[in-house]
């Protein structure tokens, strides 16, 4: 096969890959064309099911007689895999979508916050919430308030399965929703790992540019074992998530009327503020720019990773009403 065909054929089963991924049913070889044309391929009944009998033989598929066919989990990591050079930038853009859907008003304690999602295993919630009570009590979270869902239920855009719990916590991304309401435009730079001496930020020891990435930072970071939550909140001294932000020099006081605001709503999250044009923990700052540092939302979360309580981390999975937020100490 040459090799300008073999790309074509990656093409055209990326494209039924990514069909199949889209519903949450079966589909025959009718239905997948139809929505293929929707992605700019056509293809004839016939050659989808050629392009078909490709996928089944890599295990990306699986035959369901009449019913037609549904995605296998190898095809589901196929299909990430090859879809990642499009995603970079996604969790930028992501967050500038989530932060124009914010309607949360600190004042009135209504609208609309972003949440950060996990899925831990039923039999596993009650040790999960243990193990999370730590970073809470330390306040290295954005807001001790959460949220709970079971089977079937939503949080932001995501459905709880089967034999899961679905656990909200509030996203720093809420805060850049809040400061575009009032006006105030927020650069979101980059995710990174923060160093704790004493219970002060240090410095980053690792970091991942929002623009330049595919993967959400936190999501990574905690997959990869690179946070001590647990020891920042026990001593004072360890590595937590959190994110660096800037905002207009001359904004700086809103900022932090709004950020008094937030805090008597129950959400914070701004670990510290520099000053005008100045490096903020070792991080240059823009001509005119102030630096941010906010925690990181899912640091409860890493807690519970640490502690050997692994789940399915959304970050930044959407947006819930502030009504459905509860205290942590009340679970």
């Amino acid at each position: 096969m040459l090799e300008s065909d073999a790309r074509e054929t990656e093409r055209k089963v990326i494209g039924i890959l990514k069909v199949l991924s889209e519903s949450s049913e079966s589909l025959g070889s009718i239905t997948i064309a139809r929505e293929l044309e929707k992605h700019g391929i056509h293809l004839s009944e016939r050659a989808v099911r050629y392009h078909l009998k490709i996928t089944d033989e890599r295990g990306f598929t699986r035959p369901l007689g009449r019913d037609g066919r549904t995605l296998t989990p190898a095809g589901l990591e196929e299909l990430h895999l090859a879809l990642a050079p499009d995603q970079v930038g996604v969790v930028i853009e992501r967050i500038v979508l989530l932060a124009c859907l914010t309607t949360f008003d600190p004042q009135q304690r209504k609208g609309q916050v972003i949440i950060n999602t996990t899925l831990f295993p039923k039999d596993r919630f009650r040790g999960a919430l243990s193990a999370m009570k730590e970073a809470f009590e330390a306040d290295i979270c954005v807001s001790h308030l959460v949220a709970v869902a079971s089977k079937g239920d939503k949080l932001g855009d995501v459905v709880i399965p089967e034999g899961y719990v679905g656990f909200a916590t509030v996203c720093s991304a809420t805060i850049n929703g809040v400061l575009l309401k009032a006006g105030i435009p927020m650069d979101s730079r980059f995710g990174g790992i923060l160093e704790m001496r004493n219970y002060r930020p240090r410095r980053f020891t690792a970091i991942i540019d929002y623009a330049g990435s595919s993967l959400d930072p936190s999501e990574a970071y905690i997959r990869a074992r690179m946070t001590r939550v647990r020891e920042a909140a026990s001593t004072g001294s360890g590595r937590i998530l959190a994110n660096f932000r800037e905002v207009p020099a001359p904004s700086k006081p809103m900022v932090e009327e709004v950020a008094a605001k937030l805090r008597d709503a129950g959400i914070g999250g701004i670990a510290v503020m520099g000053n005008p044009s100045e490096a903020l923990c070792q991080i240059p700052v823009g001509p005119n720019k102030v630096g941010m540092i906010l925690l990181g939302g899912m640091n409860p979360i890493a807690v519970a990773e640490e502690m050997g309580v692994e789940g399915d981390n959304i970050s930044n999975s959407g947006t819930i009403d502030f009504e459905r937020l509860v205290p942590f100490s009340e679970l």
